[in-house]
């Protein structure tokens, strides 16, 4: 990413500083401290630009929706959470201090804006199954079975909700129903003592906005599909290597730095020009706050410190929450497969209220294709 200063952030916009500042503090433009001047700001240039462009009237509509889709202006009127200055909010609230003290039922009754939650005994995944492959298969279960969303009201929602989260847990984190899901991952992993890290990493990762499964949950459910069939939907995309699975690429480069060292592993990464998937977050210039909050949650293994330290320096960015999920999963010895688990199992709640948000919106979701094919031939 290229950052600009603020004399060149105000050329291009063409506005006062108070302008710029409001910008800024409304989420349109990204900013972050200068390191080389820490009482200086510098502005992330394709905020400005793009919203340089729009004020000048130049875009055209397609454009719009375009740049929207990747890293964009919103795109869908959403209550339930955002990044703000540096800060995830949840319906207002910050997760950060949600994490202190609270649970992953508790952060999903303020999503859900529902005042109970009651964990429904679902039948048990087969034990040979990986934890993702048998929620993947207990959701495909109900699709055909439960009710379509389209027509009903939100109180039997919130409760066909309250089953579907029982199901992934049933799946993620099988164990007894009137134990917090933290305690069931706890101890169907044999490390009680990480319960309070768990309960941390699921309230952070509860909800992050319009992410790419949670826009294709919202998809889903706009069309009147089952509850169950949106979260398999948004199951499904996070397995991708660029979402919930990335911490397989995080795993590897520590892997390479235990053996030739973190400066060498990550110098090599960068020459091959692969993606460094554990460093920097577009929402979050000045560092991705749920990594803050879990590194400072435990013990950080030396080699994933020497991994941080060379490539915060080398990449020019601060570590990011899949590195901190990788880092948690070394620290606790968890199983391999802990990071996309916890992932899964925090975003279902997330999942949930924006399906239920999308039903109540009473929008399908169907956007038009810009064609960039062959015209046809003849008359």
């Amino acid at each position: 990413m290229t950052w600009v200063t603020a004399e060149e952030a105000l050329a291009e916009l063409g506005t006062k500083p108070q302008t710029l500042y409001a910008n800024v503090s409304r989420g349109r433009i990204r900013a972050k401290a200068d390191p080389a001047d820490p009482r200086r700001s510098l502005y992330q240039q394709s905020d400005v630009k793009r919203l340089a462009e729009r004020h000048a009237g130049r875009r055209k509509s397609e454009t719009v929706a375009a740049e929207a889709i990747s890293w964009g202006d919103p795109v869908l009127a959403s209550a339930i959470s955002t990044i703000a200055a540096g800060r995830l909010l949840y319906r207002g609230r910050d997760a950060t201090e949600l994490s202190v003290h609270a649970t992953l039922e508790e952060t999903a009754l303020l999503l859900w804006n529902a005042e109970s939650f009651t964990c429904v005994a679902a039948r048990a995944p087969e034990p040979a199954a990986p934890a993702i492959q048998a929620a993947l298969l207990a959701l495909a279960g109900r699709v055909s079975a439960d009710l379509p969303s389209l027509g009903r009201a939100r109180p039997a929602l919130q409760m066909e909700a309250c089953s579907v989260l029982s199901t992934i847990a049933d799946a993620l984190a099988p164990g007894p129903t009137d134990h917090s899901l933290h305690h069931r991952l706890a101890a169907c992993w044999g490390r009680p003592e990480a319960a309070d890290c768990l309960r941390r990493a699921l309230v952070m990762f509860a909800d992050h906005e319009l992410n790419a499964s949670t826009f294709a949950v919202r998809v889903t459910v706009s069309t009147g599909a089952a509850l169950s069939a949106a979260v398999l939907s948004g199951l499904s995309t996070l397995t991708g290597p660029l979402h919930g699975s990335a911490w397989r690429s995080i795993d590897a480069l520590v892997e390479a730095a235990s053996s030739i060292g973190a400066e060498c592993a990550i110098r090599h990464q960068l020459l091959r020009g692969s993606r460094l998937g554990a460093f920097g977050h577009p929402l979050y210039p000045d560092g991705d706050v749920r990594a803050r909050v879990l590194l400072s949650s435990f013990d950080v293994p030396p080699i994933f410190r020497d991994v941080q330290r060379a490539g915060e320096e080398m990449v020019g960015e601060p570590v990011n929450a899949d590195f901190a999920l990788a880092a948690m999963t070394a620290a606790f010895k968890l199983p391999e497969e802990a990071p996309i688990i916890i992932f899964a199992l925090a975003r279902t709640a997330g999942w949930l209220a924006h399906a239920m948000e999308q039903i109540e919106s009473g929008h399908l979701i169907r956007p038009r294709a810009r064609y960039i094919g062959p015209s046809p031939s003849g008359p």
